[in-house]
């Protein structure tokens, strides 16, 4: 059991298996084996966008099928049974999850439908690139990038297993969610 994370080797890959025994603080995700370090707790304007969002997309679902989940909330992004196998683990800000069997006791399992990440300086470059690519190629249907400083979110589709984007929302603008028919995300009610 590792209880510090400088017991970590960061030039080591590491397997969810792994990730399971670490009971530490220091929140991580591990991209295709190796650790990275997520950023201390978010601003209060990343926290209130968040709780927005989640707040919006939460009272849609209520008796529907999808789920919505809020970070810290451990999401396999490939759909493997074995721990041993499994290298890359993501703590989306938010995500949608239509295929109630991908959700277990640990988290979800495989590809959600939609996931959020709303940009902080400090995971800027990890959003716009590593995660894009990492969602993309895992088969996320819709991600959404937010950039509090500009009250905008990029939209982007998954279209023959590349990201197309959609459009760029401004904040007096409505997102009708593509993912989840019915949904309308009006951003004078998030970037309030």
């Amino acid at each position: 059991m590792i209880t510090n994370i400088n017991q970590l080797d960061f030039s080591k890959q590491y397997t969810y298996a792994d990730y399971l025994t670490w009971w530490f603080d220091d929140r991580v995700e591990l991209i295709k084996g190796y650790i990275r370090k997520m950023a201390p707790a978010p601003s209060n304007d990343h926290q209130s966008l968040g709780s927005n969002l989640h707040r919006d997309i939460a009272y849609y679902l209520k008796n529907k099928k999808c789920q919505v989940r809020f970070a810290p909330y451990d999401v396999r992004l490939k759909r493997i049974k074995e721990d041993t196998e499994i290298t890359t683990v993501v703590q989306p800000d938010i995500c949608v999850i239509c295929n109630p069997d991908l959700i277990d006791k640990r988290g979800c399992n495989g590809p959600p439908d939609i996931i959020i990440e709303i940009l902080s300086e400090s995971n800027r470059k990890h959003d716009l690139v590593t995660k894009f690519n990492l969602y993309e190629e895992a088969g996320v249907r819709e991600y959404w990038i937010v950039y509090p400083a500009d009250e905008m979110i990029e939209v982007y589709h998954l279209e023959n297993e590349k990201y197309r984007l959609d459009k760029k929302y401004l904040e007096d603008d409505i997102i009708l969610v593509k993912t989840i028919e019915g949904l309308k995300i009006d951003l004078k009610d998030i970037f309030s």
